[in-house]
């Protein structure tokens, strides 16, 4: 079995793509949501991270099917990176106070390693994902 049989294929129809991008996207939440309940510390941080990154991947294919699958994972990178870099204000503390939902998206501390991880997420999308 070759790699390429192995990944998931993105089909050139936006219908399709969207509905494939969808699907895939909320086994990345039921996968986080999984996660954090059975797994602890830096299992479940760092692990959370890369999904969260993979989750906006998929959003992005959702949104733009015609996207190239490089070109969501850096979308996707940019901006995990971008909330991370955000979390030095005060502003995601502040919002995670407030709303459960502002914490899981924004979360409120800067956390260097996470860019890691966020990037192990980008990288796995286009790994999975080909064109027909």
């Amino acid at each position: 079995m070759t790699s390429s049989s192995t990944r998931a294929a993105v089909p050139d129809d936006p219908t399709r793509t969207r509905l494939a991008a969808a699907g895939a996207a909320a086994v990345i939440v039921g996968a986080g949501l999984t996660l954090r309940a059975v797994a602890t510390g830096e299992v479940a941080k760092y692990g959370g991270d890369a999904l969260y990154t993979l989750l906006l991947f998929a959003l992005v294919l959702v949104v733009a099917p015609g996207t190239a699958p490089v070109r969501a994972a850096a979308l996707a990178l940019a901006v995990s990176w971008g909330v991370e870099f955000l979390q030095l204000t005060d502003g995601p503390a502040y919002l995670a106070r407030q709303s459960t939902a502002a914490r899981l998206v924004l979360g409120s501390t800067f956390n260097a390693p996470d860019l890691f991880w966020y990037a192990v997420g980008a990288a796995t999308g286009p790994l999975v994902v080909r064109r027909r």
